[in-house]
């Protein structure tokens, strides 16, 4: 019995070490357990790595460190000391093997791990070019091994090391000496200015950085054949990340920050996702698909001068798509990436912390200009609504120059009054990317996905654009208005699926001359809204409008000598659908092209709506107005009937008196 239970703790034992052996080195060092440093089996491990580390200070790359070692390799572990080849930053490797020594330091505070971690921190200190940059390997070598190294977050992984040192953390067990720590400061600095020096300028315009850089011009610079200078998804994501941990960031890092997240926004790919083939338990293929509810992509090489993706073969001869190369390299390489979502899922709340900055003195209280180069009173619109005044007695009148605002407005209902005066409806942008499954908060997330979203009474806007850039991804409201007597003139709304939301029973809202695009639903609420002279158009075969009128409310949706448009390939769409059982909508000598589906309208496949909504038009033109062929439920007017449906009985006289700002 007492032999049964040795022989069963013995293999219990051995079964617990091999979990650890067949783990990857990478894995064990970022383990969570931390009292597992503090184990005999951590310390044998630690006593390797002491091996492997060069008198250099620095670490080879891509070695299983943790693996168990003759003494035939510990032999000669210990004549490769003083050699300097192939001591590098790439893939991990010396920082990792620091962030080890620390977590083995924190549990047994033996003076060789905080040695060895010392000498790593004097190797990387070393290595740093005059400018700011690291090379991938040193004591250098020739070739790409010398470029300033953002492949693979080589020089990332070590600013973060050296900003958790020089911040004090405590994420680090092993605190350098204060005149070291004067050095990781002045280092990380460096750094940082690097960082801002490459930043990768396109047509007069900051985007984001490529994986390698001249050492000596600082210009993009080819890396292995395959791996061409290229700006890079992948690798951005990973400083721009560092840079928004940055407290009380610079101008500059600022403008880095917010030139790159638009950057990311122009650059991603939607629709679209990775399927990986295997065979006989082997990855033999990998191909981009069509996919609408996929997260968005990034492409890991864009061409400098047009952000068009491409791919490479080991010849180095670009082609346009992942299908053109080789089984080998397009199997065993990443030619796409998620990484930068990251980014712009923690942009807004970066926004909101850092960007609360005037530029001068706030002198016309009812006069607000917001400018993107820093020439106004705010360089968000955001911070101009903050500090606007709360149900003031006159209009506030907030001028915005052109420039892409990357931002979520919110006009809360205490900001009554409110103008927004862009200074062209083409380059005076806002622009966000919340969608229903990115914001998570249950079954009503799409309300909260608003690029703007107005809640205080007599708001007006005129001559920008409103854009949700989430693509294809179901829900995704570029303009939320829940609010009364809100007018719009000369304004462009974009988006896909919903994206202008009118609510708020007994509310009245006015769009004149103004560009609506979308694909399903995308205009759809319980408002009075009236579109007067503006294009409506469709990107896709589904609904245009979705109204949810309340039962004794009189006007729904009315559009007015509106033309109504569609992408090329779009040819069955729909006018309206009732989201609710009470409906009204009506179309009146507008223009209709030929995308409009013969039957009009649709009843949600909801026999009982066909009775309680409201759908009707009144001479209207082109090929898709089709009067016989519409549903028997909706309505053709006549004259008579079309009598009510002027600007003062739709929206009242207290509303139009206060159109102009």
């Amino acid at each position: 019995m007492k032999l049964h239970f040795i022989y069963i703790i013995t293999i219990l034992s051995l079964n617990i070490q091999a979990q650890v052996l067949d783990k990857s080195w990478r894995a064990i060092i970022y383990q969570k357990e931390d009292a597992w440093f503090g184990s005999r089996e951590a310390q044998d491990i630690a006593d390797n790595v002491l091996l492997y580390q060069r008198d250099i200070g620095g670490w080879p790359k891509n070695v299983q460190i943790h693996k168990k070692l003759s003494d035939k390799e510990k032999r000669h572990l210990l004549k490769l000391k003083k050699e300097t080849n192939n001591i590098t930053i790439d893939n991990g490797a010396t920082t990792q093997e620091m962030l080890f020594l620390s977590k083995m330091y924190r549990q047994v505070p033996n003076i060789k791990y905080k040695t060895a971690f010392l000498q790593g921190l004097n190797y990387i200190l070393e290595a740093q070019y005059d400018h700011g940059g690291w090379p991938q390997f040193y004591p250098l070598r020739s070739g790409y091994y010398s470029h300033i190294t953002y492949n693979d977050d080589a020089m990332v992984n070590v600013l973060k090391l050296l900003k958790e040192l020089k911040d004090d953390t405590g994420f680090y067990a092993i605190k350098p000496s204060g005149e070291t720590l004067q050095k990781v400061n002045k280092a990380f600095e460096k750094g940082i200015d690097c960082i801002l020096k490459t930043q990768y300028v396109q047509n007069g315009v900051l985007t984001g950085w490529c994986a390698q850089y001249d050492e000596h011009t600082l210009l993009p610079a080819k890396a292995r054949s395959y791996e061409l200078p290229s700006l890079s998804g992948k690798e951005s994501a990973q400083i721009v990340l560092l840079l928004m941990s940055i407290e009380n960031p610079s101008p500059a890092i600022k403008d880095a920050i917010i030139h790159a997240v638009e950057w990311f926004e122009r650059v991603k790919i939607t629709g679209k996702n990775i399927k990986h083939v295997y065979a006989n338990g082997k990855r033999v293929d990998k191909k981009l698909i069509s996919d609408n509810n996929a997260s968005p992509l990034w492409a890991r090489f864009m061409e400098l001068d047009n952000n068009k993706p491409f791919f490479c073969d080991r010849d180095g001869i670009k082609k346009e798509t992942l299908a053109e190369i080789g089984q080998e390299r397009k199997v065993g390489y990443a030619w796409y990436t998620r990484e930068p979502q990251e980014v712009l899922d923690k942009y807004a709340l970066w926004n909101l912390k850092n960007s609360k900055s005037k530029t001068r003195d706030l002198n016309e209280e009812y006069n607000i200009t917001v400018a993107k180069d820093g020439t106004g009173d705010f360089v968000n619109i955001q911070d101009a609504i903050y500090a606007s005044k709360a149900f003031p007695y006159q209009r506030v009148i907030i001028h915005i120059k052109n420039g892409v605002y990357q931002e979520k407005v919110h006009v809360f209902d205490w900001n009554t009054k409110v103008s927004f005066m862009g200074e062209s409806r083409e380059k005076t942008i806002i622009r966000f990317n919340d969608f229903f499954k990115k914001m998570d908060l249950g079954r009503n997330s799409t309300f909260h996905t608003s690029t703007v979203l107005v809640e205080g009474n007599d708001f007006i806007a005129k001559n920008l654009t409103i854009e949700n850039t989430a693509g294809e991804v179901g829900q995704a409201i570029a303009l939320s208005v829940n609010a009364n007597r809100c007018y719009f003139e000369n304004c462009a709304l974009i988006g896909f699926q919903d994206t202008l939301y009118c609510t708020g029973e007994g509310y009245k809202h006015y769009f004149k001359n103004c560009y609506i695009e979308g694909s399903t639903d995308f205009i759809f609420g319980e408002a009075t809204v009236l579109f007067q002279n503006c294009i409506i158009h469709s990107k896709a075969n589904s609904y245009i409008t979705a109204a949810s009128t309340p039962k004794d409310q009189l006007f729904g949706f009315v559009f007015i000598n509106c033309s109504l448009t569609a992408s090329t390939g779009v040819s069955e769409v729909y006018l309206g659908r009732p989201w609710r059982m009470y409906a009204k909508t009506v179309f009146i000598g507008c223009e209709m092209k030929n995308h409009i589906k013969p039957e009009g309208w649709h009843n949600w496949s909801n026999k009982d709506a066909e009775t309680s909504t409201f759908y009707a038009e009144y001479k209207c033109i082109g090929e898709g107005y089709k009067p016989d062929d519409r549903v028997p439920w909706s309505h053709q007017l006549n004259t008579s009937d079309v009598e009510i449906y002027t600007v003062e009985h739709i929206l009242g006289t207290e509303f139009t008196q206060d159109l102009k700002p």
